[in-house]
């Protein structure tokens, strides 16, 4: 079966046959997708109320008119009831060119409590949540899908919840990449937003980078309820450079400008030592040979009395 957004889902391949045996026939179809999300996308449009999970493939459901599986890129359907055992031979000659992947978080934020199953609806452009509001008797929405922001990556998740007594409404759960772009998003959001359904207290609310609505809720303390009971929680990430270096105690520094100081000061005692023991050594045993010899001594003389000054006089 082909879609009305197949180009969304980026369809590669799909081939489908039929087989009878007797009386009874049978007809499978597998879809080949872009990409693990895509074939969520088309998974989730094929679901009917009251399809029952099964442990085939990645995801899987089945009721009395057939069986849908979920494998990676790979989408199998079934018109049929057939057995399990049949049905798991059938997955393993397919998912070779299956490419398995990470499926969305954002179906994972879907309260349990109350959810119909089947009715879970996932939208990565605004063909397939046209069709998804549609299947879920919210088409006076439609407006919605335009604005929803999918050329910023928005992800959409939808599912109709059944109360006690008469409540019941749909979630529609919508995921940005930034809780800036959510925000820049609502107030888009809220001008396509009819006037009946404001009246009726429909609004947004972001959390994160996350934003829901509850359309057509039986009653405000319902969709308040129901919001509250979505599973997802914000993280921030503190990324700025950062280093684990700390200044030493101002203790160790002064110890250390001791220590530095009280090695120079020993360098230098030594050295002078070393300096003035030398020449005077050198004066004692070779006096007037190396040091202070008088025919290389020149002394200034103001000549102020006769008497020639000796060098030798000085040392």
């Amino acid at each position: 079966m082909h879609f009305v957004f197949e180009k969304e889902t980026g369809e590669r391949n799909f081939s489908s046959c039929g087989f009878s045996s007797g009386d009874k026939k049978i007809g499978i179809s597998v879809g080949q997708y872009h990409d693990p999300s895509s074939a969520f996308e088309v998974y989730t449009s094929q679901l009917r109320a009251g399809m029952v999970p099964t442990n085939l493939g990645q995801l899987s459901a089945f009721d009395k008119d057939g069986v849908l599986i979920l494998e990676g890129s790979l989408v199998l359907q079934s018109t049929a009831n057939i057995s399990k055992d049949d049905l798991g031979a059938l997955l393993k000659a397919v998912e070779a060119g299956s490419e398995i992947g990470p499926l969305p978080p954002v179906r994972t934020y879907l309260p349990m409590a109350g959810r119909v199953l089947g009715s879970e609806r996932y939208a990565l452009g605004p063909e397939a949540m046209r069709a998804a509001l549609d299947g879920l008797g919210q088409a006076g929405l439609d407006g919605l899908a335009n604005e929803a922001g999918f050329v910023d990556k928005a992800e959409a998740m939808l599912a109709r919840y059944s109360g006690p007594g008469n409540g019941g409404g749909v979630l529609l759960l919508l995921e940005y990449p930034t809780p800036q772009l959510a925000e820049q998003h609502i107030h888009h959001l809220n001008e396509v937003l009819p006037a009946t359904a404001k009246q009726q207290g429909l609004n947004i609310v972001r959390k994160g980078s996350l934003l829901s609505m509850v359309l057509s809720p039986s009653s405000a303390e319902y969709a308040k309820n129901l919001r509250e009971a979505i599973d997802y929680e914000t993280q921030v990430t503190w990324n700025e450079p950062s280093q684990t270096l700390t200044d030493p105690p101002l203790t160790s520094t002064l110890v250390k400008i001791f220590y530095g100081t009280g090695v120079f000061m020993v360098a230098a005692f030594v050295l002078g030592i070393a300096f003035g023991g030398v020449r005077v050594v050198t004066k004692i045993f070779f006096p007037g040979k190396v040091f202070d010899r008088p025919n290389q001594m020149e002394i200034l003389q103001l000549g102020l009395s006769g008497k020639r000054i000796d060098p030798s006089d000085f040392y």
